[in-house]
């Protein structure tokens, strides 16, 4: 093989560290950044919080100030910071990321500490507390520890009996008999084997029990299937009653929780802070960023006036001088692009904000990364659990971005704006006659929008409506 040596040219993207620590704070969350902005904080000594004190004791640069210039950092000329970050911004030492706080909070005004850091209590929790306050015999308290083990989230029984008796080597009566105790346990109609004994075991409970009650149990034991087909005339002519005396016992079945588990334990709330707040100022949209969801962040003079020398502990504070700077920088820049990127989608979905969702446009991230001229990665990174808060509620940023359909006309419909007029037609129908997925399609063709059925079952379905069929009611 003949060796020598060839000369190419390209370019490629160089993924420093700083530009990496910029990509990767831009696609944060506004919860996961403050996290981050907090280990920051404990971790480089030159990076401080402006909590708004009066004095300066700690010798922090004041916000808006400037150094005098025998007092400027000097930044060696070993060690320049650069000039370049992802997206092209001004920076100063100081950012202010929110308003100053004016006053300590009082410890009343806090969240309980056991609160915040406790787990929360499971169903079997609650189920084995319970059984605690129940006069159950040593064999009993353990068949009740298998059936409290046995039960799955939604509250139900999910073992048979005869494999439990054989499990416990016991008789499947003695299983039995310990159900029906835990049967009697909060919440009403937990540790039951299937939907019908759920809504049985509710309706026992019932202290005043009528006819409207005794029919209602009738129904869940026997005609659970007819009931869940809607077939009300059915159910009329096997029970031998009208609808009048029928339409009192389908509101008590209503009323009652076919998951009763689920209310008991689960995940811990997770809270939602808005990055942005749209306001309605006379007949304009004003987009601004939310001024509570970042600390105030500036570099402490004390510690970068001692950056300039040339030994390790000066190089340790020049370095981490760099490090605060850059991520200030960063920081600005992801506001700065977040708060652009919430223009735009503000500006193209004007409609939304005027008429509702019925108005949407139909966007896709091209549509906003040509109006702020970034690459489509980028405002998808932007959109990813950013939230603002608008007159019209709190919404994700990628909410506003759907596919669409086409029209008569020849334009197009927002996928989002149809699911919005298929809910209306819905709710807007009469419920002994609901309206089936070919006579929505039909209607929506009416109207110059162009949908097959199965589309019309796909939005519906994602907006957890259930289909004409399971609609009917009396």
């Amino acid at each position: 093989m003949k060796q020598g040596l060839e000369l190419k040219l390209g370019q490629h993207l160089a993924m420093t560290p700083q530009l990496q620590q910029a990509i990767r704070l831009l696609q944060l969350s506004t919860v996961d950044l403050q996290q981050e902005i907090q280990s920051m904080l404990e971790s480089n000594p030159l990076l401080d919080e402006d909590a708004g004190e009066e004095g300066t004791g700690s010798g922090a640069v004041e916000p808006g100030t400037v150094m005098d210039q025998d007092r400027q950092i000097d930044l060696s000329a070993d060690t320049p910071l650069p000039e370049e970050l992802p997206l092209d911004s001004q920076w100063d030492d100081v950012f202010d990321l929110g308003l100053p706080a004016t006053a300590a909070v009082p410890d009343e005004d806090l969240p309980d500490f056991e609160s915040r850091n406790s787990s929360p209590q499971s169903l079997q929790d609650y189920l084995r507390w319970q059984a605690d306050m129940t006069h159950f015999t040593s064999s009993e308290r353990n068949i009740a520890e298998v059936i409290i083990d046995s039960i799955d989230e939604r509250g139900y029984l999910g073992t048979d009996l005869g494999e439990m008796a054989t499990l416990l080597d016991v008789g499947e009566e003695q299983i039995r008999a310990v159900l029906q105790q835990i049967q009697q346990f909060d919440p009403p109609g937990v540790a039951a084997r299937d939907l019908s004994e759920c809504l049985a075991l509710q309706l026992q409970l019932l202290a005043d029990s009528d006819a409207s009650a005794a029919l209602a149990l009738r129904i869940v034991r026997e005609h659970l299937p007819t009931l869940g087909r809607h077939d009300y005339a059915r159910l009329c002519q096997v029970l031998g009653v009208d609808e009048t005396a029928l339409r009192p016992a389908l509101a008590l079945i209503a009323s009652l929780n076919p998951k009763p588990g689920e209310n008991i334990g689960g995940e811990s709330t997770e809270y939602v802070i808005p990055d942005v707040i749209v306001r309605r100022v006379g007949t304009r949209l004003r987009v601004e960023l939310n001024p509570e969801a970042m600390p105030r962040l500036r570099i402490n003079r004390h510690y970068a006036d001692m950056a300039g020398g040339k030994d390790a502990t000066h190089k340790y504070i020049q370095d981490h001088l760099n490090e605060a700077r850059w991520f200030i920088k960063s920081l600005q820049s992801r506001q700065e692009t977040v708060l652009k990127v919430a223009n735009a989608i503000v500006e193209r979905q004007k409609d939304f904000f005027e008429h509702g969702p019925e108005s949407m446009r139909p966007m896709v991230l091209r549509h906003i990364a040509e109006a702020v001229e970034m690459h489509e990665s980028t405002v998808s990174r932007v959109t990813n659990q950013k939230y603002m808060i608008t007159p019209r509620g709190l919404f994700e940023f990628k909410y506003f971005f759907s596919s669409h359909v086409s029209t008569d006309s020849g334009g197009s419909a927002s996928a989002t704006a149809i699911r919005a007029l298929i809910i209306k037609f819905i709710q807007a129908e009469d419920p002994r006659h609901p309206l089936s997925d070919a006579e929505i399609a039909k209607i929506l063709a009416d109207q110059g929008v162009q949908i097959a059925r199965r589309t019309v079952a796909k939005y519906r379905e994602g907006e957890n409506l259930p289909p004409a069929s399971q609609r009917r009611h009396l």
